[in-house]
């Protein structure tokens, strides 16, 4: 993955810090190849090419009063000078990237076998050069500051479209860069933006400065960038450059930002004495009142307190999805223990239900807001659901109600009556069979049936159905059923909350 390719990767920007000395440049690869010894990232040196003799205009050539050429003027360094660093930087196991800022200096780049071309922010859109580099077989990493969204958009789509390896930094061409104008959230925005693209830090605030580059580790940055150099009696160092004390600094401060944020991709390790400690604080079931054996222990049977036994079962264990039995009595006040039960969990059952369900929304076609109340109604238990059920989608219910009810292929909704409620029943998908008042009667979609106060009704679907029901107020307690069992039945509803992704993703 690019990703993995750029992890971890510091770049030491040694730009024109050798000064034009090839003796000091190679002391400065030195000096930092100790300095980096002991810790667990890959690093690179990075040096800058450009063809002085056409690169600066001829009329500008040794003008003093004009700082660029003044500087690169001034350490100038040759070719062969240039090889001795790249050596000894490849010898002493640096990854080697460099920046050509010419086209002639992208064919020395590729002359020298460096590994990685970077695109300095200057050169961002300068398209002449960016064809010659994206002609190169080289990985590239990418600085943006000073571009525009636009721009961006345009050289990443023009990087992409011919399959290169990138990694695109966020830069601030600020030297040295305060506080106020990092803009640190810019990463989250490009990793956003320029998914699966690998999001890095070049990064020019003052090297005394160690938030930064943790800021930038939590918020998922993979490469890092920092000019540095080495400060002699002949040479200083600019303001926003590191020596290797403070580079070292800043390595320790990624050390500490990567230990703090921690394992990616997958939920982090839970510790032996966290998950006891934790344990102690849960609450743990007691029966209200005593139980008998074979009796289903239901929340209005127990309370929860502390301090809980081993193998209690526990407040965070009543789950709707899972149903206790007990094998011997239990007396009041008395724990619940796991030993003591039978369970049955029922979770995997209702996931295939609602796999079920929702096929049959999108076949109906009916469109439905997130998070609506859906409670699936199993009059005598889960596992008799496809068999005598339905599934309820509660809309909304004021001094009017509005539900949409869902029956699956070969499902019946037994016989029962309203005595407040009013309800209006319309036909959206499917056939559906309906019972009113002794009287059986088919309707498809579109149809309309009023059921009156008081009149017993039933209805099935042998093909899979979907009904709109407007109806005054609902009130639970108002459901009267010819079968005595139903009301019986401990836990005969699922509730839960309709998400709308369900229709485009898979449940697990």
């Amino acid at each position: 993955m690019e990703t993995d390719f750029f992890s971890k990767l510091f770049i030491f920007e040694m730009a024109n810090n050798h000064m034009g000395n090839v003796e000091h440049g190679l002391k400065i690869i030195r000096d930092f190849h100790e300095t980096v010894k002991g810790y667990d990232f890959r690093f690179a040196f990075k040096f800058q090419y450009r063809d002085l003799d056409s690169f600066i205009h001829p009329d500008f050539k040794n003008r003093q009063d004009i700082k660029y050429v003044k500087r690169f003027s001034e350490t100038r360094i040759s070719e062969d000078d240039f090889l001795r660093m790249k050596d000894e930087m490849t010898r002493l196991g640096f990854t080697a990237v460099c920046t050509p800022f010419d086209e002639k200096s992208v064919a020395l780049v590729e002359k020298h076998n460096y590994d990685i071309i970077k695109i300095a922010s200057c050169s961002f859109t300068d398209w002449p050069l960016l064809e010659a580099i994206a002609a190169t077989k080289k990985p590239l990493i990418a600085s943006t500051a000073g571009a525009t969204l636009e721009e961006i958009d345009n050289v990443v789509t023009f990087l992409e479209h011919r399959n290169k390896q990138l990694c695109l930094m966020h830069c601030v061409g600020s030297y040295p860069t305060p506080d106020r104008e990092l803009e640190l959230n810019q990463i989250d925005f490009f990793k956003k933006r320029y998914f699966p693209i690998p999001i890095g830090f070049s990064t020019h605030e003052s090297p005394a400065d160690t938030d930064p580059v943790k800021i930038a580790i939590a918020k998922g940055a993979v490469a890092f960038e920092r000019h540095i150099g080495v400060a002699t009696e002949q040479y200083k160092l600019n303001d926003y450059s590191s020596s290797p004390a403070q580079i070292k600094s800043w390595l320790d401060a990624a050390v500490k930002a990567y230990a703090m944020c921690g394992v990616t991709d997958r939920r982090r390790d839970i510790s032996e004495k966290e998950s006891t400690d934790i344990r102690g604080l849960r609450r743990g079931v007691f029966c209200k009142r005593k139980m008998s054996a074979g009796e289903k222990v239901t929340r209005e049977d127990v309370f929860y307190a502390i301090p809980s036994a081993d193998w209690q079962i526990l407040s965070n264990d009543m789950s709707k999805y899972k149903i206790y039995t007990l094998k011997s009595d239990v007396e009041a006040g008395r724990a619940v223990m796991f030993d003591n039960v039978e369970v049955v969990n029922i979770r995997q059952k209702v996931l295939e239900i609602i796999k079920s369900v929702c096929e049959l929304i999108k076949q109906s076609g009916i469109k439905l807001q997130d998070k609506l109340e859906l409670e699936l109604s199993h009059h005598y238990g889960i596992d008799k659901f496809y068999e005598c059920g339905c599934t309820i989608i509660n809309c909304v219910n004021r001094e009017y109600c509005k539900k949409i009810i869902l029956l699956l292929p070969g499902q019946s909704n037994p016989t029962h009556a309203h005595k407040i409620k009013e309800e209006t029943f319309h036909v959206l998908y499917g056939e559906l069979s309906l019972i009113l008042d002794g009287v059986e009667k088919i309707y498809n979609a579109g149809d309309i049936i009023v059921v009156e106060r008081n009149k017993k009704h039933s209805f099935a679907s042998k093909t899979g159905a979907a009904l709109e029901e407007i109806s005054t107020t609902h009130i639970k307690a108002d459901s009267y059923y010819d079968d005595d069992k139903i009301a019986e039945t401990a836990q005969r509803k699922t509730y839960m909350t309709f998400h709308a992704d369900w229709l485009k993703k898979t449940i697990a």
